[in-house]
């Protein structure tokens, strides 16, 4: 029966790393459509990389505070420093980069659980938080620039039989984090009706041998809603993720000066194109959002009357000063900790498959 479970756990990310490289495919098709690779080759060999450095330091206390985002937002589970939770975060951030479906995520939590003990479901509450307040954020960078978007209508990505514009994705990415938002802080606000409607389910849904373990794995996961119930502890969440979402893009700005954009790109158009490409990257992608933060970030760069070839370069040298970094400090964390990944990967397993009890998750 293990083996069984096993190898549908298997299938089932063969499916989603091959659905992800699909998509990939079909993004990275409209980046090279019409490029003049000649143009991208001499704006890559005339850019003064020496812009990155800056950007890299920024974007690294960028990750400390979302480290402290983190430590805040555990606070009621369990006080933990930042200086503890950055190393954890670069983890996660490495692993979103490497491994397919956000893995990383869960590695985090993996890890907190064994360094700290904070029960996995409560701390996926708290990194699913995260996730909410992030894409708020990026919609509010994407809506501050209405009159730059509306010459976006027309930009579209064919995904099977639809075709997906950047305003259909900031209409439908406004409706999914704005409804997650409600219904996580409604959950934090009255965690004992919550609880007893997520029982109710539970009882008439599940069968028998398992509802006492997934009611347990819930009173958890609400656990990890506490900070929420404070005003105050979400207006700081709030506004400690439009800080660390200005970094990034400041060093977006960095980046920019290396290619010598800094007089025909604005600072609210890199807003603009952060909260496009990060709320494109929710759609399944190959590992590291291959292709699906390249074209709608070079999109927003023609849209704004940058060349092609340069919106090309420019954007492929950010996407790996983004991701390189903190891939390598993450990996480097990795193994400091002495762990593995098929270890974090069994926990991952156990996590969503097994029938776990509550002390176990």
């Amino acid at each position: 029966m293990v083996h069984q479970r096993h190898g549908r756990i298997d299938t089932m990310k063969r499916w989603q790393f091959w659905l992800g490289v699909l998509i990939s495919a079909v993004f990275l098709y409209f980046v090279v459509r019409k490029l003049e690779w000649g143009d991208f080759w001499l704006a890559l060999q005339s850019a003064n990389y020496w812009w990155i450095l800056p950007g890299v330091a920024v974007y690294f206390v960028a990750v400390w505070a979302r480290a402290w985002r983190w430590h805040y937002l555990l606070k009621p589970i369990k006080p933990i420093k930042t200086r503890v939770m950055f190393p954890i975060t670069c983890i996660g951030y490495m692993g979103n980069n490497i491994y397919p479906a956000r893995a990383g995520e869960v590695l985090r939590a993996v890890i907190l659980k064994r360094k700290e003990g904070v029960p996995i479901s409560a701390s996926l509450a708290t990194i699913i938080v995260e996730r909410i307040f992030d894409g708020v954020v990026m919609l509010a960078f994407v809506f501050v620039n209405l009159a730059q978007l509306a010459k976006l209508a027309d930009v579209s990505v064919p995904v099977g039989n639809w075709e997906i514009t950047i305003q259909d994705l900031a209409i439908w990415g406004s409706a999914a984090f704005f409804g997650a938002l409600v219904i996580f802080l409604l959950a934090a606000m009255f965690p004992k009706v919550t609880a007893r409607v997520g029982q109710w389910f539970v009882d008439r849904l599940l069968p028998v041998r398992i509802r006492e373990k997934t009611s347990g794995i819930m009173h958890k996961f609400l656990d990890g809603l506490e900070s929420l119930r404070s005003p105050a502890n979400v207006l700081m969440v709030f506004l400690t993720s439009v800080i660390i979402w200005l970094l990034e893009t400041i060093k977006y700005w960095f980046v920019l000066h290396a290619f010598g954009l800094e007089g025909e790109v604005s600072f609210f158009t890199l807003m603009l194109m952060n909260g496009v490409v990060n709320l494109a990257t929710t759609i399944p992608a190959a590992p590291g959002y291959l292709g699906t933060f390249d074209a709608p970030g070079i999109a927003v760069l023609e849209a704004s009357g940058v060349d092609k070839a340069i919106a090309t370069g420019y954007t492929l040298v950010l996407h790996l000063a983004l991701w390189v970094p903190i891939t390598v400090l993450g990996a480097y964390y990795l193994a400091k900790e002495g762990l593995k990944w098929s270890d974090a990967l069994r926990a991952e397993t156990v996590l969503n498959t097994k029938d776990t009890t509550g002390t176990t998750v």
